[in-house]
């Protein structure tokens, strides 16, 4: 992880081509630790809560779908600097100045909107309000390009095969899914937004995929796919979405931000998923 001092590179995103023109475009928006320095995040805020919402390791995961032809888009910056699956016009209202009252989804009202207000484990990243511009500068800077080269690969996918599948991955902490008793929850949950966002048997093949490693696979619940899977998610156009949540007790100690005994099961269990997802095609 990096606060940066203002000399680096902030490029809020990287492109790593396939090994062949294939169909399939994997994202990872929120596995980025990169902190500009004018995000201006309150000084007091400790590390481990500016990270906490972070996708942490997701893009080492799924780094196998190079060689299998997918093109991989990955965020580089942290998602409390600008949230890349949500809508760019879902700004915080509390946050950030010259908004007018009522503005934003519930989820930006929560705390959690392009320019989250909260960190994941709910504490305030800001001892300010941000201005307006400097709210549209971030987006303009890292969002829209970030999406821009997912527009570029999928109508490029589509226009070789006649269809392009995005696989949006992403990590849960442990507590989000724990049931009562701090019950582990489900290892992997997969959301296509109800059965709208992609193809049934794309659903299907990943359920069986992950079921097969003996993990536990829940469906739209409690994640049914972000903006992003809902922006690309029009199988009537070709366009096919489906989001990944990956549990990160499997693999992740989220107290000490490293990886835990469980990572080399894990690393070997998805390239085995995306091995088989890339070779059977959608």
């Amino acid at each position: 992880m990096n606060r940066g001092d203002g000399g680096e590179d902030w490029t809020g995103f990287t492109v790593v081509e396939g090994a062949g023109p294939g169909r399939f475009v994997f994202a990872s928006p929120h596995s980025g630790d990169l902190y500009p320095a004018d995000m201006g995040a309150d000084p007091a805020l400790t590390e481990a809560s500016l990270r906490s919402a972070e996708d942490a390791l997701v893009d080492r995961l799924i780094a196998p779908g190079a060689a299998g032809g997918a093109v991989l888009v990955l965020g580089r910056l942290g998602r409390a600097y600008v949230d890349l699956n949500r809508d760019p016009a879902d700004l915080d209202p509390l946050l950030i100045e010259g908004l007018g009252e009522g503005t934003g989804s519930a989820r930006t009202a929560a705390g959690y909107g392009v320019i989250p207000r909260l960190s994941g484990d709910g504490k305030s990243l800001y001892a300010r309000r941000l201005t307006l511009d400097e709210a549209r500068e971030r987006i303009a800077r890292v969002h829209a390009p970030y999406h821009a080269a997912l527009d570029e690969r999928m109508r490029a996918a589509r226009a070789r095969h006649g269809e392009a599948v995005l696989v949006d991955w992403h990590s849960m902490p442990a507590r989000a899914t724990q049931g009562s008793g701090g019950a582990r929850g489900p290892d992997v949950v997969l959301g296509d937004r109800h059965g709208s966002s992609c193809a049934a048997e794309l659903t299907r093949r990943l359920r069986r995929a992950f079921e097969a490693l003996g993990w536990r696979v829940a469906l739209n619940q409690p994640y049914a796919g972000g903006w992003t899977t809902q922006a690309w998610g029009r199988p009537d156009e070709g366009f096919h979405a489906v989001q990944i949540e990956l549990n990160r007790a499997l693999y992740f100690d989220e107290a000490a931000r490293t990886p835990s005994a469980g990572w080399s099961r894990t690393q070997k269990g998805v390239a085995g998923v995306i091995a088989g997802l890339l070779a059977s095609g959608t």
